[in-house]
């Protein structure tokens, strides 16, 4: 089991009736107005999934309506595959973009322990995803990779330079951090919280969904599919796009990720 990260009780409060507040003192500064642009760009997209509502945003906190969550079902997560795909479809301006009018700092990771995350623009995304995900993070990641791990990361990275995984799909918008705490289900569907908006590939928010467990799985995908179809081969790309949120839990959590972190490393040199 992956270990979760986010809803840090020193970290977040209820606020008042209706409202929920994410504070820290601590915080990077523009930590907060981040997350809160990616929602705003999220859910700006007519058809797409809704995002929690951004009531107020200041240098140490964050405030937004409360969301009531319910049990999950088979037709809420069609519904939500299908406002993802129509999300991904408004687009971003480049690989690696981040929301529009943000011209900031990215983010990804948990309130306490937030990673830098280059907004950097690409026109291809093996470059982007090459030189702003895999190379930073593995860096950071390498004092807890052994060298096997290390040499299979490095030569998905050359594949990726190379253009093997480029296709003729533009910049999608992502949420960025899609992992199941940042899906609530409600009464009226799913809504995003705690994104890591930017533009990159489609098959990276669902491989993300994936990696971390969401309910009614292929029912996400079969809603996402009625709106776009996704490339052939896309789940054996699926250890590709996993690649960088698990080099991610190495730097956060430790070595206990590293197997999953090879595991993913040879599924991508084996797509």
């Amino acid at each position: 089991m992956l270990r979760t990260w986010r809803r840090e009780p020193d970290a977040i409060s209820s606020g008042g009736t209706g409202v929920f507040v994410k504070q820290r003192s601590e915080a990077p500064a523009d930590f907060f107005g981040w997350e809160a642009a990616g929602l705003r760009w999220l859910s700006s997209v007519p058809g797409g999934v809704p995002c929690a509502q951004v009531l107020s945003v200041d240098a140490t906190s964050l405030t937004l309506r409360r969301l009531s969550a319910t049990a999950p079902t088979s037709e809420s997560a069609f519904l939500f595959g299908s406002q993802l795909a129509v999300t991904h479809d408004a687009g971003a301006a480049a690989f690696g973009a981040g929301p529009e009018g943000w011209d900031g700092p990215g983010f990804f990771g948990p309130l306490s322990q937030p990673l830098p995350m280059s907004l950097r623009q690409h026109r291809r995304w093996g470059d982007f995803y090459a030189a702003e995900r895999l190379v930073p993070m593995a860096r950071l990641a390498a004092p807890r990779l052994d060298n096997s791990t290390c040499t299979a990361i490095d030569a998905v990275v050359t594949r990726c330079r190379a253009g093997d995984f480029d296709d003729d799909d533009p910049p999608a918008r992502l949420h960025g951090d899609l992992w199941s705490g940042n899906v609530m289900w409600t009464r009226d569907g799913v809504v995003l919280i705690d994104p890591a908006a930017h533009g990159g590939h489609r098959e990276t928010d669902l491989a993300m969904l994936e990696l971390f467990g969401c309910p009614y799985f292929d029912d996400v995908i079969t809603g996402y599919q009625r709106v776009r179809r996704l490339k052939p081969g896309w789940r054996e790309r699926v250890g590709l796009h996993q690649l960088f949120p698990l080099l991610a839990h190495v730097v956060l959590f430790g070595g206990s990720y590293a197997g999953q972190t090879h595991a993913a490393a040879r599924a991508a040199l084996d797509a």
